[in-house]
């Protein structure tokens, strides 16, 4: 798979509906304005060394007046949209977890299961056993099948080491996979992700994180984003203001898994300390939503997850309608949400959350970026964004894209300026 920036020049004609074209990045929308996703009919983009350049309307479109390195890509009417970007994920892990996957299906729950050393404990032992360049190695394969499948911009957390040489091996990792200039990738510090065995409480185990771990990631600029999974039974609210208090002294923002199984008051702590999302909210109070609104913390919902486990879906439709700039992320890790098809989250994002295709489409995308702070690079086809898109199959309209939601949608998937094969 090629990196970089292509060089070069590209055409795409006739397209039958052209997702997030315009001169200026949409940056996070939210709320009514999520319906307003520009779609344009019939229409064409150019693009330059792996950047968009222009578009439009066929009826405007002037002519083709140097043909030196010009490839031109007739569409025949298929959808252009942005690539997915995917703003929440484990995709640095040693191995999958198919053994619990059989447990839950004869009636074990995701929290039983860990009690008897399943869970996130069994994917910390996994990973201390693996080399860095074998975590590579499995981790790069799964990112290049993201791409193949849309994925222009991807977050990855560590969390599965647990302990200060495994932790940095893993954001080495995701920093391994960003350093080959495929699509961009974010790192986010996530050892506060469950309690490990010979620690007496939370408390303790949080302490050594900021006062051990924290400072080498740091010292080795691995991490662009500090997160805690403040949830009852794992890490509390005291955990979480120190946590992230200390990373924002570090210059580190959070973005914090919570209120995944109760409501405990996380929400109001993560938006009163500036975080840059709250993701999960499967389960969410009147007062979490009236927060979340009056903020620029971006929720952002993981149904892939609740598909998995069979759990409620983060209530999509009353955010956006409260004003939110609501997002969709796949979680993809081998635990819970063992897929990174955000393709299937975005159109659950419809079925199960109550979202119009179109504002599924920009959770996916230009919400997303919002969500990593990459809203002038990717999520959607503007002027100077990076060329990373998706020309789907045959759809008679931009609704179709998610309605379809079993078949594949893309044809073609352009990655900065590249043909994915």
């Amino acid at each position: 798979m090629e990196t970089g920036f292509a060089r070069g020049r590209l055409l795409i004609k006739d397209i039958g509906h052209l997702v997030g074209f315009g001169h200026a990045p949409l940056g996070p929308m939210k709320g009514a304005d999520m319906r307003q996703l520009p779609v344009l009919e019939d229409a064409w983009l150019a693009i330059e060394e792996g950047r968009v350049i222009d578009g439009g309307a066929m009826a405007e479109f002037p002519g083709i007046t140097d043909w030196n390195g010009l490839e031109v890509v007739e569409a025949s009417g298929r959808m252009v949209s942005p690539a997915w970007v995917d703003s929440h994920t484990h995709l640095v892990h040693a191995a999958s977890r198919e053994r619990e996957f059989v447990d839950r299906i004869r009636g074990l729950s995701y929290q039983e299961i860990a009690a008897r050393g399943g869970g996130i404990l069994n994917s910390a032992r996994a990973l201390r056993e693996m080399s860095e360049d074998a975590l590579f190695d499995v981790s790069l394969e799964r990112m290049e099948r993201l791409i193949r499948m849309g994925t222009g911009a991807i977050e990855i957390k560590s969390g599965y080491g647990l302990d200060l040489e495994s932790e940095l091996k893993m954001l080495r990792v995701a920093r391994r996979l960003g350093a080959l200039d495929r699509i961009p990738v974010k790192t986010t510090f996530l050892g506060c992700h469950a309690v490990p065995q010979g620690w007496s409480d939370a408390m303790a185990y949080t302490r050594y994180m900021v006062d051990e771990v924290l400072p080498a990631v740091v010292e080795e600029e691995l991490a662009d984003h500090v997160d805690i999974f403040c949830e009852e039974g794992y890490f509390g609210l005291e955990e979480t203001r120190l946590l992230l208090e200390q990373a924002r002294l570090r210059g580190l923002p959070a973005k914090v898994h919570v209120n995944q199984f109760t409501a405990g008051g996380g929400v109001a702590l993560c938006v009163d300390m500036g975080a840059m999302s709250v993701d999960h909210l499967e389960v969410l109070e009147a007062q979490d939503v009236a927060e979340l609104a009056s903020s620029e913390t971006v929720p952002v919902a993981l149904p892939l997850c609740s598909l998995f486990l069979d759990l409620p879906y983060t209530p999509g439709r009353t955010l956006v309608d409260a004003g939110c700039a609501l997002a969709i992320a796949t979680d993809f890790n081998p635990g819970s949400a063992p897929s990174g098809n955000l393709h299937l989250a975005a159109s659950l994002g419809c079925l199960r959350m109550g979202l119009e295709p179109v504002e599924a489409l920009v959770a996916a995308t230009v919400n997303g970026a919002a969500a990593l702070g990459l809203s002038d690079q990717v999520g959607g086809l503007a002027v100077g964004q990076e060329a990373s898109l998706i020309v789907t199959r045959p759809l008679r309209s931009v609704d179709e894209a998610l309605y379809a939601f079993g078949d594949p949608l893309a044809d073609r998937v352009l990655a900065r300026g590249h043909w994915v094969s």
